[in-house]
């Protein structure tokens, strides 16, 4: 979903332009891809407990800041750049179920990285940080399935998103989701 009359050719324009220093293309950029980054965050956040405290709306913002942080952000395209997204994402809930798991086991309130009114990651917690050290084991012998995990999963890509930000087909895509989800049940169990 991109602003009314913007195109995914718009934002990789916007991309290639705030790359060069264009301060308002920065500001163009978040003004076409926030909604769709709010609206992946939700359905992210959707499995959440009712009264867990991180809101779409703090994640996305965390994983803007995360990415304008990054200089070195090459993103090609619109989908390259959602894909960079999900990663800083991703990034932002494993560390909050981290700090949460260990504040749990030092009996203390360990520092969050987002504002103190969203403290905590919710009852999936361990869930996810089991998922993302299976996932960074999968990716250290086949990267391509951890990355279509990682842009379906925690970046909410569709199938065709997913193809285009890896330069695959959908029906790779397919296959790769399918062969992921069952290692990642597999390993998530022997666990």
């Amino acid at each position: 979903m991109l602003v009314r009359g913007m195109t995914a050719r718009d934002v990789t324009g916007l991309l290639r332009s705030w790359r060069s220093g264009d301060e308002r293309a920065e500001e163009a950029l978040l003004a076409a891809v926030y909604a769709d980054l709010r609206r992946r965050a939700a359905a992210m956040l959707r499995g959440e407990r009712n009264d867990h405290t991180l809101q779409p709306t703090a994640l996305v913002n965390e994983a803007y800041l995360r990415l304008v942080d990054y200089r070195r952000v090459r993103a090609r395209d619109r989908s390259h750049f959602l894909a960079l997204a999900a990663q800083a994402m991703r990034r932002i809930l494993i560390e909050r179920a981290r700090a949460r798991s260990a504040a749990k086991r030092d009996g203390g309130g360990a520092a969050l990285a987002l504002d103190a009114a969203a403290e905590e990651v919710g009852a999936r917690a361990g869930e996810l940080v089991a998922l993302d050290e299976a996932l960074t084991r999968l990716a250290g012998f086949d990267a391509r399935k951890a990355q279509v995990v990682e842009l379906k999963y925690f970046g909410g890509l569709t199938n065709d998103e997913t193809a285009a930000a890896l330069e695959i087909s959908g029906a790779t895509v397919e296959r790769e989701w399918s062969a992921a989800r069952a290692w990642l049940r597999t390993a998530i169990a022997g666990a």
